[in-house]
């Protein structure tokens, strides 16, 4: 099946509705149970799927601005970033750490609505001209990244994180899908 910008905005509208049961129908305790093959509880793990989302909404701005340069640049730029992957993994495993506590899962969950649809807004909105404007990627920082990456790949990869962490969750509900 061909990646469009509306199979996108479904997919993206599919994982916030995936997102809001996950979090509505857990308990205190599978919450707080491990995932599965990462460090973070559940509650943590789904605070990073979020977090996918909100990187996303960043990494647009990124690709737009360095789209407006020369390759070279993006590809410096991502060379430079490749170069400090392990902090980068540092930061990204305590920022997800104590974000569900931050926010609350009311708070997770307004979040999740406000920047998925502000997502699907830039793909229903978008002209194939702007989303096709890329960039080179630091592909060590996310097995998903690729060496050059499109707006409209960029969008899509928000959803190919959830799903990889999804299945990582190890809440009774998580199995139903």
């Amino acid at each position: 099946m061909a990646v469009t910008p509306a199979s996108i905005a479904q997919e993206i509208r599919d994982a916030r509705e995936d997102f809001h049961r996950l979090v509505d129908d857990a308990t205190t305790a599978e919450l707080r149970r491990r995932s599965d093959g990462t460090r973070w509880t559940n509650d943590q793990l789904l605070f990073h799927m979020l977090f996918g989302y909100l990187v996303v909404r960043r990494l647009l701005w990124l690709v737009r601005g360095f789209a407006m340069l020369p390759p070279g640049w993006s590809r410096r730029f991502a060379q430079a970033l490749n170069a400090a992957t392990r902090p980068f993994h540092v930061v990204n495993f305590l920022g997800s750490l104590g974000g569900a506590r931050v926010l609350g899962h009311g708070g997770m969950e307004r979040v999740m609505d406000s920047v998925t649809d502000g997502l699907i807004r830039t793909l229903e909105c978008a002209s194939d001209k702007q989303l096709a404007r890329g960039m080179h990627f630091p592909v060590g920082w996310d097995p998903y990244f690729r060496d050059w990456m499109t707006v409209q790949d960029v969008l899509h990869y928000g959803t190919e994180h959830y799903r990889h962490h999804r299945r990582q969750l190890t809440l009774s509900n998580a199995r139903d899908n």
